[in-house]
């Protein structure tokens, strides 16, 4: 009988002790929220001219090493492109350097696969800090086919979470070269 009874108050300091613990465990996890990286955009005044395109970032943190992948798919690209404009958001405040800048046919991930680079493509890269604009020049024109190909960013992002939009315009190769807009990235960055 007296087993049966240390028995129950065993266990109802068991059951007591791991009531608490959430409690006491608890601020040691703390959660994040919003740790989601998928884009996803919301806009009020969604116009025709507006085009938003596909990007990749590794890591959304203020202040954080980070790799951005911008997207040039298929059906993004009208015709070959000789050239390609980035401009940077003036309150992108982050150094980039014309080494951390590349081009490269891209294999675009999924939740089977990684977003990775699978074959560089030569090119010339120019940084006019003044109009805030990076100049991509590839040796041969990038081709319109099914090939995706991304324009890569090895950088440390701002001190200052939000949105920040990268508007991209191409030059087209033929005859008559002319400059289009191709689209525009929206790049989140935590404010935590």
């Amino acid at each position: 009988m007296i087993y049966k009874i240390t028995k129950y108050k065993a266990f109802k300091k068991f059951l007591r002790l791991l009531a608490v613990s959430p409690i006491i465990f608890g601020p040691l996890y703390p959660s994040i929220p919003n740790s989601t990286k998928a884009s996803i955009e919301f806009q009020w005044d969604r116009n025709s001219n507006f085009k938003s395109l596909r990007w990749f970032q590794k890591e959304d943190r203020k202040s954080a090493k980070n790799t951005i992948y911008l997207f040039l798919r298929s059906s993004e690209r009208k015709t070959g492109l000789l050239k390609v404009n980035l401009k940077v958001p003036k309150n992108y405040i982050s150094k980039i350097k014309e080494k951390r800048v590349s081009l490269c046919k891209v294999q675009v991930g999924g939740f089977t696969a990684r977003t990775k680079c699978i074959k560089s493509i030569p090119a010339d890269i120019e940084i006019n800090k003044k109009n805030r604009s990076i100049n991509i020049f590839p040796e041969s024109p990038i081709p319109t086919g099914k090939d995706a190909y991304a324009i890569v960013l090895k950088l440390t992002n701002p001190n200052r979470g939000g949105l920040y939009q990268f508007h991209s315009f191409g030059q087209s190769s033929g005859n008559v070269p002319v400059s289009y807009y191709l689209g525009s990235w929206t790049l989140k960055m935590q404010s935590l």
